[in-house]
Parts: structure tokens; C-alpha cells; sequence
């Protein structure tokens, strides 16, 4: 008996494959319209909304991060959100379009047929292909002035050039090992064998369009993060002032920078700490130990808050000015649990509105511990307040800047290793020092002595 392939399974597979496909982009870009839409609810929680009537604003430049935003087509093109502080102190945001790209450089004369081998496999995803030529400096003889070839490489979106960033990527190592380990007898016996010579393999047609990968030598300017590479192309820099010129969603806004205008706007600036229990020689666990205490200063103003399941008694208003010129007024709100403490910092922060937030080691323990105790109440951080961990380990908001002093004492207080405890920071930074309790009474002084605590 002879059997013979009808070729029916094989053309069902391949639907069904290219039906996944189709879901799966679509879910892709589902999910991406709901985190832009999410981004422009946070932002506006915080007072940053997007210009949308054509107009012209002046503003100090606060931030700035990475977007997508629906064009003309309704298609998900990526953006720079700036975010900009007026001199009255009112907010606003603006979103500019601009084509995310990379560089490819190719064996020497094979730019046009990798060109039109590229236009046609990543077809649908390139929104430009150009060749420009630019300075390499591992040119031997780069200083003369020579320039090399290379093939631009345009996106509407960030979420194109990973794909096919990713797809160029092995190509391009296989072909750099290769070279590498090819000397001159290698070039010259390959040549010989196909009936060739350097000079015609150097200045000849390239391979095949099935072989044009193998033509890309080398990938530039693939890793520059997108917001960073939009604003040193346009020149577009932090707590600068600017003018903004809205013309409507049909064309990109003008960005101009004033250098007349020299003094800055004053954001809201709010630092935070947190108190905690723990077990005895034991460090805080987020999961069975809880917050006790809330610290944290608005512009000069200090405020604290309380867990009455743990802190014996009401705390009543207090000043603490470690030094005159630090003054420090404090209103105290004594919470009757956990969940209310938790609730009456993130309304104050949805209230207040903070700029710039002040943390020392918050991205390892203040953040990460508030985190996981609110969601152990029911609670979300990232939908309360707009922070979350990024894929750096750092805790980030779209319209708030965090800053996490423990980071710059390590790189650029010049302290020895051992000195970059809070305690050591403030008595070298700022010049008093501060009384330093003993973790392991803290808890004890909660319950037996909560107004020396405070």
C-alpha cells in the first residue's frame, strides 16, 4: 500500500498558525493601548494632563518617559511624554511622535540588496530604510575624516525594533565570529575555489537574497533607550525651560528651548521613611511583620503616622529641628490599624501631589516593604499611587521622579564603604547627627515608651 501526502494537515497547521499569530498581535497591542491609557490615568492623578487644544505653554522640563500614543490611522506609534512645570506652578504634559531606529553596516557594496532584502522581510514592521553614511571610529584611519555606509533602520514603534532587533541580532554575532576567525589564506583560498579574487569578492554583487543575512556585519545604536535617544537627537534636556507650541493630534509639537529664563520653578518635594517590627535579631520580613510608623517631610512640613496596633498610645503634634536652618513642625495622625495607615499615606500622596520623591535605600526595603503589605490588605500600590518596580530592581511612577539617596552616596559622596549607613550620611552630608535607637528596642519602645519613640 502506498501512501501519499495530501498536504491537507500541513495547510490546517499553518492556519492555525498564523490564526495564533494574529491573537497574539492583537492581544499585544490590546495590552499596549491599556498601559497607555493607565499611564495618562496616573499622570492626570498627579496633575500632569496631555495638551490636547492647540495653543502655546511655557514650562520647566521635570521628566520625561517613554510612551505610545494613537495616530492619524489609529496605530500605536511611540512617544516621548514630557512633563512640564509652569512658573505658577500648574502642570501639563506633552506627547511627541518620534521614529524609534537602529543601524546596520553591511559587507562593503552590498547596502542596496540588504536594503531590499530588509524592506521585504520585515515588511509591515520598517516604516524607513535609508543609507547614510557616518563616522566609524574602529576605522584604522578613522581621524582622516572617512565615513562608512550604514543602513538606517525606522520604526513607528519601540515594539518593531525589538522584533526585529532580535531577529538581526544572532545574524549578526554568527557573522562577527566568522570573520573573526577568517584570516587572509581563508579569504584567498575561498576566493581561488570559486573562480573570484579579493578585489572583484570586495567590489562585486552580493550573495543571493536567501544568504543577505550574512551580509550584516555589525548592529549601532540598538540599545540607546528610546526617550534618551529622542532627546539628545532634539536636544530636549531636564529643568530647562521651554516652549511648547500645540498645532493639534495631525502634527508633532515644537519643543523650543528658552535660555532666557534662569530661575526654576519649585516642584513638591516629599521624603519618606518607614518603621516596622521585627522579630528579635531578625531582619523585617514584609510578610508577617507590620508598619508601624510612617515618617515623611512636604516642603519643610513634617508629618507622621501611627499604627495604634502596635504604638501604645496617641502622639500629639511635635517639632523636630535637628538644626535652625532645618526646621521641622509635625502633624501626627494615629491610625487605629495597619490597612487605615497604609490608606491615609497614599490618599495624602494622591492628595498632596509630590513631584520628586526622597527615599534613603528605598528601592530594597521602604518600597518593596510597603508594597507587599498593602496588597497583604487588599490594596495596590501601583494603582494607588503609580509605583512599581522596573527590570532594574528600581521603584518608578510615570509622572513622579523617585530618588534613592543610598544610590548617589555610593557613587558620588566619595564616604568610605562603611560610611554610607543613614546615620554616617547625615552627620557628613548635612552636619548634625542624628540619634541612632537600637532596632532591636524599637518595638519595645512602641508599646512601653511610644513619646520617646516618636
Amino acid at each position: 500500500m502506498v501512501l501519499q501526502n495530501s498536504g491537507k494537515l500541513r495547510s490546517e497547521t499553518r492556519g492555525d498558525w498564523e490564526n495564533q499569530q494574529d491573537d497574539a498581535s492583537a492581544s499585544s497591542a490590546a495590552k499596549r493601548l491599556e498601559r497607555c491609557q493607565w499611564t495618562d490615568k496616573i499622570d492626570a492623578q498627579y496633575g500632569f494632563e496631555r495638551i490636547r487644544e492647540p495653543g502655546e505653554k511655557t514650562g520647566w522640563l521635570l521628566n520625561m518617559h517613554p510612551n505610545e500614543i494613537l495616530d492619524e490611522d489609529k496605530r500605536l506609534v511611540s512617544a516621548v511624554d514630557y512633563y512640564f512645570i509652569q512658573e505658577d506652578g500648574s502642570r501639563f504634559k506633552v506627547s511627541l511622535p518620534y521614529k524609534p531606529y537602529f543601524y546596520v553596516a553591511t559587507k562593503k557594496g552590498c547596502e542596496r540588496e540588504v536594503s531590499s532584502f530588509l524592506s521585504k522581510k520585515f515588511q509591515g514592521k520598517l516604516a524607513k530604510l535609508e543609507t547614510i553614511p557616518k563616522e566609524d571610529l574602529d576605522l584604522p584611519n578613522h581621524l582622516v575624516g572617512l565615513k562608512r555606509s550604514y543602513i538606517k533602520l525606522s520604526f513607528h514603534c519601540v515594539d518593531d525594533l525589538v522584533k526585529v532587533r532580535k531577529e538581526i541580532s544572532p545574524a549578526v554575532r554568527k557573522n562577527k565570529e566568522r570573520d573573526h576567525a577568517s584570516d587572509t589564506y581563508t579569504a584567498m583560498l575561498s576566493s581561488a575555489l570559486t573562480g573570484g579574487n579579493l578585489a572583484a569578492e570586495d567590489e562585486g554583487p552580493s550573495k543571493k537574497i536567501s544568504d543577505q543575512m550574512e551580509n550584516i556585519v555589525d548592529m549601532r545604536e540598538y540599545d540607546v533607550p528610546y526617550h534618551v535617544r529622542v532627546s539628545i537627537d532634539l536636544k530636549i534636556h531636564v529643568a530647562h525651560w521651554y516652549n511648547i507650541r500645540y498645532r493639534g493630534s495631525s502634527t508633532p509639537p515644537e519643543i523650543t528651548q528658552r535660555d532666557d529664563l534662569v530661575e526654576r520653578p519649585d516642584p513638591v518635594v516629599l521624603a519618606f521613611d518607614i518603621e516596622t517590627t521585627k522579630l528579635p535579631l531578625k531582619f523585617p520580613d514584609a510578610e508577617t511583620d507590620q508598619i508601624m510608623m510612617i515618617s515623611y517631610m512636604i516642603d519643610g512640613q513634617g508629618y507622621l503616622i501611627t499604627n495604634r496596633e502596635i504604638v501604645s498610645e496617641d502622639i500629639e503634634d511635635f517639632e523636630f529641628t535637628p538644626k535652625p536652618e532645618y526646621e521641622g513642625p509635625f502633624c501626627i495622625f494615629n491610625e487605629p490599624d495597619e490597612a487605615h495607615l497604609i490608606q491615609r499615606w497614599f490618599e495624602h500622596l494622591q492628595e498632596t501631589k509630590p513631584n520628586i520623591i526622597v527615599t534613603y535605600n528605598g528601592d530594597f526595603f521602604d518600597w518593596p516593604f510597603v508594597e507587599t503589605r498593602a496588597s497583604v490588605h487588599g490594596m495596590s500600590m501601583l494603582q494607588e499611587i503609580g509605583f512599581q518596580k522596573d527590570n532594574q530592581g528600581e521603584y518608578k511612577s510615570p509622572p513622579c521622579i523617585h530618588m534613592d539617596c543610598l544610590r548617589w552616596v555610593k557613587r558620588d559622596s566619595y564616604l568610605p564603604v562603611g560610611s554610607h549607613n543613614l546615620k554616617a550620611a547625615a552627620k557628613a552630608k548635612l552636619g548634625y547627627d542624628p540619634v541612632e535607637l537600637d532596632p532591636e528596642e524599637m518595638c519595645r519602645m512602641a508599646t512601653e515608651e511610644p513619646q520617646v519613640l516618636k
